[in-house]
């Protein structure tokens, strides 16, 4: 299949040299400014294009300082290559544009061999209108090898010039054979991305630079800048895959690719398009592994990710899904190319953004099967670039930072030492004339029933060997009615060292591992880490709401270890673990609709307790499917108290607070007053209503922009009274029609834009059992293929990009189902008090 694909491109590159080349006249750039260094006419390079000698340009101006041009031999790559300007002090070019904005910029590199200069080991440093490109560039380690070096950038020019200057080090010179100054397509690149791991979108600072790190073709030859309407370079991605026997290359006629609204033919060429790396066969009868590419970087900074992804493998629509995994997290789940281009062979691209860490120097990209058992498990990926983000120090090299920003830190660090040490003795006063007035109003007036503070948990520093017998309950230090103190010798015994095999999940607090105490108890351990301080703060909330609570439907808490400056919570062990992966998680058969009820009013249940049945009202503050956990009869408990909070008094409303919680199920009020209340988890929860119904994430960037919020999409179909048209197919043939109504209703009433218009959890659970109740009425007719009150097949399929503005018949037709529904059931739930 590989060498076939390989002809095919071969013999089409002829073919789609002209077509490309057509597509270069539909971009005519309004700078297009390329200069031969040293060269002293008009140079036509291979590519077909005409270099200017830089000096002899109108637009480019060279200062007057010591630089001289050496000429070499015949280079076999470029004729670009055979002149180079030397510069044996600081020098620099100060080019003059038409156009403001982003440009390409292309810097061309080959030591040219000459007796005056070593130019293979000449050291020097290159700065572009004060954004660092790089720093004490050696050619002959930059270059691995390679006869020339071609640098590319994109730079913000904020005005009609760009001064380049080059640097060289210590006894040494800096040279250069070519420069390019395009500009560039408007919309080339994002203003915002999505980042990974998900969360709202980031914006790209409107000044910041980027450095081409990668530019591949998957399953695709060497692309050189004449197949490229923007002239750039595409090399072929064999060199990066960590396993080549996983993929292999598919390609197609590049005619046959086409450009759908919003998708310009600049993004990438036809011929990117037009070849794929595709999941191989395995001969295996269940084919659950991933296509992988590593690629090196240089830590510390934020890379451009940008996927390109043509179907040219599927034969019709919503064939093709897969999930998109960026350094082991997921950036997009079951990923439908043609929900984004609702046609076969049309381009896609999608972007992300990733920080790379200081502790790694890779970026792994993988595609894979969906984690749905009822899809075919293929994928592919078409084309892929990764650019390097400028850092705030507007730098492109890792190890480097200007000498004016250097001292204009140390500046700015002294005058915020300042900041710091003063208002640090303010506050000090401040508290003691607070402390001292407290004390003085204590004493005049005794507090009827002091209500106990969370006192600060001591933090052991020796290397404590003390077991704690399970049954005695004892502890190493008193535990202030929080819970079971457990020596660290005791959890590192329960978890085998912490063996990673025993890994069960990780989340933002640290990883979690199965563990079995001394008595054989089964038990869930999350470690933290210990120099977070928001991990801190979630440590002792949780620690603290946790030892206040005992329900069947919250996890609880069996103790906790701050030994060696630790910070371990230990559960019980659920050992279905959280909701999500049973709803499009890997390896888990789907939940029927009586199950998936079952859970919702567990969950209910929890969360009812925590608003009503506590000696104080709590606020969970972060609910959401992976919050929910399931022992193993598939029991719903509420977990993670990290974020929760005390909700209001009776004389209040609300609790003012700093808006936490995860992107997708944030209650929109809470999120634009900062005004917390019960209400804020009753919307959470009907997130998790909608992403039950539809086993789908919350928010999924890779759909069309109407579809990527599970609430506002779940709801426009509600209204429309048609919410059937987007369940889990899983679903078809065993849901009551009318238990779904009902469940429908609930999540709707729970996702009002306004807390007053939504029920308590008290109402919601009594809808939740209603529409169970109407589902197990209904058991004995499900299985009738007639029956009006089940849902028989798959309705038909709706067109993802499909408008969802509401026609003024559809807004009459909302508010006539509200009415309906509310005098039907719901005005039944109006009680102050939850059951």
């Amino acid at each position: 299949m590989g060498i076939r694909s390989h002809l095919f491109i071969f013999i089409y590159l002829p073919l789609c040299f002209i077509c490309v080349r057509s597509v270069h006249t539909g971009f005519s750039p309004i700078d297009n400014l390329l200069f031969d260094c040293g060269g002293n006419k008009m140079l036509r390079h291979n590519d077909g294009r005409a270099f200017v000698p830089d000096s002899k340009s109108s637009n480019l101006e060279l200062s007057p300082n010591s630089h001289v041009v050496v000429f070499g031999s015949k280079h076999p790559a470029s004729n670009l290559y055979n002149t180079a300007r030397v510069f044996k002090k600081t020098s620099s070019y100060t080019i003059r544009t038409k156009h403001i904005g982003r440009h390409w910029l292309r810097l061309h590199f080959s030591a040219v061999n000459t007796p005056h200069y070593n130019l293979k080991s000449s050291v020097f440093s290159v700065v572009a209108n004060a954004i660092t490109l790089f720093h004490e560039f050696s050619f002959a380690k930059s270059a691995n090898g390679k006869s020339f070096l071609l640098k590319e950038y994109v730079i913000n020019l904020r005005s009609n010039s760009l001064t380049l200057t080059l640097s060289p080090s210590n006894h040494s010179a800096a040279f250069i054979n070519g420069i390019e100054l395009i500009s560039l397509p408007d919309k080339q690149f994002p203003s915002s991305v999505v980042p990974i791991p998900l969360g709202p979108e980031v914006g790209i600072p409107t000044h910041a630079a980027l450095e081409t790190v990668y530019r591949l073709n998957m399953g695709g030859p060497l692309l050189p800048p004449n197949y490229d309407p923007l002239w750039r370079t595409w090399v072929p991605d064999h060199a990066f895959l960590i396993n080549p026997a996983s993929a292999h290359n598919v390609s197609v006629n590049p005619s046959t690719v086409k450009y759908p609204a919003g998708v310009s033919v600049d993004i990438a060429p036809n011929m990117v398009y037009s070849t794929a790396q595709e999941m191989a066969d395995a001969n295996v009868g269940d084919q659950r592994f991933n296509i992988s590419w590593s690629f090196k970087v240089d830590n510390s900074f934020c890379y451009l990710i940008r996927m390109h992804f043509c179907d040219i493998v599927s034969i019709g629509l919503n064939n093709l899904i897969f999930s998109v995994y960026i350094n082991n997290q997921s950036a997009m789940n079951s990923f439908d190319i043609s929900s984004g281009t609702n046609q076969l062979s049309a381009a896609y691209y999608v972007d992300f953004v990733s920080n790379v860490s200081s502790s790694s120097d890779r970026i792994l990209v993988q595609v894979g099967p969906p984690n749905q058992r009822n899809v075919a498990p293929n994928a592919i990926l078409n084309g892929l670039e990764i650019m390097k983000l400028s850092d705030s120090d507007n730098s492109l090299d890792g190890i480097f930072r200007p000498q004016y920003m250097r001292l204009k830190t140390r500046k700015k660090k002294r005058i915020i030492a300042l900041i710091v040490v003063f208002s640090l003795v303010g506050s000090s006063i401040l508290m003691l004339i607070i402390a001292g007035l407290c004390r003085y109003f204590r004493r005049q007036e005794k507090p009827k029933e002091p209500i106990p503070e969370w006192q600060p948990l001591p933090t052991h520093v020796g290397n404590s060997e003390t077991k704690v017998s399970m049954g005695s309950f004892s502890s190493v230090v008193p535990s202030q009615n929080f819970g079971r103190v457990l020596a660290f010798s005791e959890i590192r015994d329960a978890t085998s060292n912490f063996d990673e095999s025993l890994v069960i999940g990780v989340g933002g607090f640290g990883k979690v591992y199965r563990g079995v105490l001394e008595n054989g108890a089964l038990v869930a351990v999350k470690r933290g880490n210990s120099r977070s301080q928001q991990g801190l703060v979630e440590f002792k909330t949780e620690i603290e709401m946790l030892s206040k609570l005992r329900h069947r439907h919250l996890v609880s808490l069996i103790g906790y270890c701050e030994e060696l400056n630790e910070m371990i919570l230990v559960y019980e062990c659920m050992a279905g673990g959280p909701l999500r992966t049973h709803l499009y998680g890997s390896g888990s058969s789907a939940l029927s609709w009586k199950q998936r009820l079952d859970i919702c009013i567990g969950a209910a249940k929890g969360l009812h307790y925590l608003h009503t049945g506590a000696a104080e009202s709590i606020i969970h503050r972060d609910v959401k499917t992976t919050n929910i956990l399931l022992d193993d009869n598939f029991t719903a408990k509420v977990a993670d108290f990290g974020l929760s909070k005390l909700g209001p008094t009776l004389d209040q409303t609300h609790v003012s607070t700093a808006v936490k919680g995860s992107f997708g199920y944030l209650d929109p009020e809470y999120f634009r007053r900062q005004q917390l209340s019960e209400k804020s988890d009753v919307y959470s929860f009907g997130v998790v209503l909608m992403e039950v119904l539809c086993a789908r994430p919350a928010i999924n960037p890779s759909l069309p922009r109407e579809q990527v919020n599970i609430a506002e999409w779940a709801m426009h179909w509600q209204r429309k009274g048609q919410i059937e048209k987007i369940i889990d197919p899983r679903l078809i043939g065993s849901l009551n029609l009318d238990s779904l109504r009902k469940f429908g209703e609930t999540a709707e009433k729970c996702l009002a834009e306004h807390g007053v218009d939504r029920p308590t959890m008290g109402d919601v659970l009594w809808n939740l059992e209603y529409a169970l109740q109407l589902q197990e009425a209904s058991t004995l007719s499900v299985a009738k293929v007639n029956s009006s009150n089940s849902i028989p097949d798959l309705p038909e399929c709706i067109s993802r990009m499909q408008s969802v503005d509401l026609d003024s018949e559809e807004i009459a037709s909302e508010s006539e189902l509200n009415a309906a529904t509310t005098s039907a059931v719901f005005s039944q739930l109006m009680r102050p008090k939850g059951r």
